[in-house]
């Protein structure tokens, strides 16, 4: 049965093929050695700007490419259907995106062509030790002083943290407000005094994607990169654009079920015991029907959501239970998946070993499944 996602159209199909191009040829190659390294070479980053890969849903005249939410799910479904979690492009246009809903003119069109372009890596620094979740405990502090932030407080955690040129800061504004005082603060990173990228941190996936401990000591920005027209908007600029990377991860991670699944047929199609193929014993076929018939319903759902976030009718609920639901199938899907490798599933080398240590953090990142269940049950 050949299943057609519905949001597509044969211009989507011609970027696909573009973007599926660039990955097999710039990424794939790689791969295993930014893996060793803990990140990719930094010049990945502008030449996905110089193909178009960045951005794809940033309007031209800010310099992006101009498409829709559908061009960058494209990217990060093929990054999946490719086993790729090096490249951090989906926080870097999550980074945009705030800049292009809440930023003013003149921060639009300083930030975002650099952006699109590559020369500036985006990163969000939410996390500290700790404050996940809980955004209202967050200790960094941005106090005013004349036309200047003065930021002070450290984040851990932080994606594309090792080559981040630009870094929303989510920081106090005003300590006595709780989520009223928090603010984002963009931080440009090079030669900024009191700006310092800490550890590379050692994860047990994703080890081709930089996540880094970032620190502001006394760390002096201009008050005109506060992000939106006011103090103490952060936390509602940051709950507004959720569903849009909530629905982006959820959609990385149908196309690495789908991924898992292609390579276990395959090989279960060669692999033998006791005489005969795996996928000619019985229980290997019904297991693994059951596994496809999952990936087809995740598959579907998502495609209903990515058409609602084309046209900016994703609702949070509906993109937390995207987030939720996907992200945990995926980790029993593949896990499924590895079963039938057996040793061989454990070895480094495979790809269906890299899929299942890089699942793990779907259901943490982006909004922990915990936190997707209490958004779900407020609805009731």
């Amino acid at each position: 049965m050949d299943y057609r996602s519905p949001w597509l159209d044969d211009e989507l199909d011609l970027f696909r093929d573009a973007a599926k191009r660039f990955i097999e040829q710039e990424i794939v190659p790689h791969d295993d050695r930014w893996r060793e390294q803990h990140h990719v070479d930094r010049d990945l980053w502008t030449k996905a700007g110089e193909v178009g890969l960045l951005c794809t849903d940033i309007p031209a005249e800010y310099g992006g490419v101009g498409g829709d939410a559908r061009h960058e799910a494209v990217v990060a479904e093929e990054m999946g259907r490719h086993g790729i979690s090096s490249f951090g492009h989906v926080v870097h246009s999550i980074l945009a995106h705030y800049v292009l809903n809440y930023g003013s003119e003149a921060q639009k069109h300083d930030w975002l062509p650099r952006v699109a372009s590559g020369e500036l890596v985006g990163a969000i620094a939410m996390t500290e030790p700790g404050a996940g979740s809980d955004l209202q405990a967050v200790k960094t502090r941005a106090v005013r002083d004349g036309d200047h932030y003065v930021l002070n407080g450290s984040k851990t955690f932080i994606s594309n943290g090792l080559h981040a040129g630009l870094v929303g800061v989510v920081a106090k504004t005003d300590a006595t407000q709780g989520a009223r005082g928090i603010s984002i603060i963009m931080v440009e990173t090079k030669d900024q005094p009191g700006y310092r990228v800490g550890r590379v941190l050692d994860k047990i996936g994703q080890n081709g994607w930089d996540t880094a401990e970032l620190f502001f000591d006394d760390c002096r920005v201009p008050a005109a990169n506060l992000l939106g027209p006011a103090e103490g908007q952060g936390f509602i600029q940051l709950m507004r654009d959720l569903p849009y990377e909530r629905a982006l991860l959820a959609l990385g991670g149908v196309g690495a079920m789908e991924y898992a699944l292609q390579l276990t047929v395959e090989y279960a199609r060669q692999r033998k015991a006791f005489g005969q193929a795996l996928l000619e014993m019985q229980n290997t076929r019904f297991r693994l029907a059951d596994v496809k018939t999952r990936v087809q319903v995740a598959r579907v759902f998502i495609d209903d959501c990515i058409g609602k976030l084309s046209q900016g009718k994703l609702d949070t609920a509906t993109a937390s239970m995207a987030k939720l639901w996907i992200t945990e199938t995926q980790c029993q899907v593949i896990d499924e998946c590895l079963q039938y490798f057996g040793g061989y599933g454990y070895m480094r080398e495979y790809p269906i070993s890299k899929l299942y240590v890089d699942a793990r953090v779907q259901r943490i990142y982006g909004g922990a499944s915990e936190v997707m269940r209490e958004i779900v049950a407020r609805t009731l």
